[in-house]
């Protein structure tokens, strides 16, 4: 079967009456994101995954999502951590999540904040079995927004920080891109890291970036859903699947410029079907056994 499954990010207050309307288009999987529905979502958790379970009709919940500030914000800590000893009734043990920043303060000054906060955090996924995937979004080496885990420098210093077998990233092509650097050479570098994937893209106006650089008030970047973006996907696989990776890729939609509104679920099954095509296939067919080839048995 397929190492890597294909679904889609969707918020977890809604995933009782969503799951079902996408099921028939083929996703395999889903992404919860509790996020600013923590609070509300918490309290009837039990019943919530029991609704989910029954609308997944025998697909997975792939990664749940908390996209809080856990190093500024005790509150968004303790959600964090919440979050992590509930993800199994869904399922899962794996979460997205930033890596908090605090505002105007540089990376490594705010490292000493991150290996206390993130040490405590990652003690409880290592006993819950979870793992945790900082996403690479965000920006600012002086702390000007949520997440100080938004490049390949900070990642070496937040891993050298807290060294544990559950801290790991959840990476895209779409951050990279829009710091101009090569997101290829950067998965080969840290693919044994990656623990969950979006499915974002970027499209670079090569042109505007010639003409104007990149401070001077002109858009240069636009996030896309993958198949309208600049990444090769099957690149992208390709290094993943050479790593021995084996998760889930989910769209994360909701950004496109161009598909959005009415046309946002009509392109994301284009990506759907554009991402199971460069994992390997849509419909998964063992074939004739007689023969497998010179390179015997993947190895698993």
């Amino acid at each position: 079967m397929f190492d890597i499954k294909i679904g889609t990010l969707i918020p977890a207050i809604y995933a009782p009456t969503m799951i079902p309307k996408l099921n028939p288009k083929g996703f395999e999987c889903y992404e919860l994101n509790f996020s600013e529905d923590t609070d509300a979502l918490l309290p009837v958790v039990s019943e919530h995954s029991k609704q989910v379970a029954e609308a997944l009709e025998g697909r997975g919940v792939s990664c749940v999502g908390f996209y809080g500030n856990p190093i500024l914000n005790e509150k968004d800590k303790d959600n964090f951590i919440n979050i992590i000893k509930i993800a199994h009734l869904y399922g899962c043990d794996t979460i997205g999540a930033f890596g908090g920043c605090v505002p105007g303060q540089s990376v490594p000054d705010t490292i000493p904040a991150f290996k206390k906060v993130f040490t405590e955090i990652c003690k409880v996924a290592e006993d819950c079995g979870v793992r945790i995937g900082i996403e690479g979004c965000g920006g600012g080496w002086n702390g000007n927004w949520t997440n100080i885990g938004f490049c390949a420098k900070s990642w070496d210093m937040m891993f050298d920080a807290v060294d544990s077998p559950a801290l790991g990233l959840e990476w895209e092509p779409a951050h990279t891109l829009c710091q101009l650097a090569d997101p290829i050479s950067q998965l080969r570098r840290f693919a044994k890291k990656v623990v969950h994937l979006h499915g974002k893209d970027v499209t670079l106006a090569w042109d505007v970036i010639r003409n104007y650089g990149t401070d001077a008030g002109e858009e240069f970047s636009w996030h896309r859903l993958p198949g309208f973006g600049d990444t090769n996907w099957s690149d992208i696989f390709t290094i993943l699947l050479q790593n021995g990776f084996e998760g889930a890729c989910d769209i994360e939609g909701y950004h496109d410029p161009v598909h959005y509104d009415d046309m946002e679920w009509t392109a994301q099954t284009v990506s759907l079907d554009y991402l199971k095509r460069c994992r390997g296939g849509i419909e998964y067919f063992r074939g004739p056994t007689e023969y497998v080839g010179y390179q015997g048995k993947r190895k698993k």
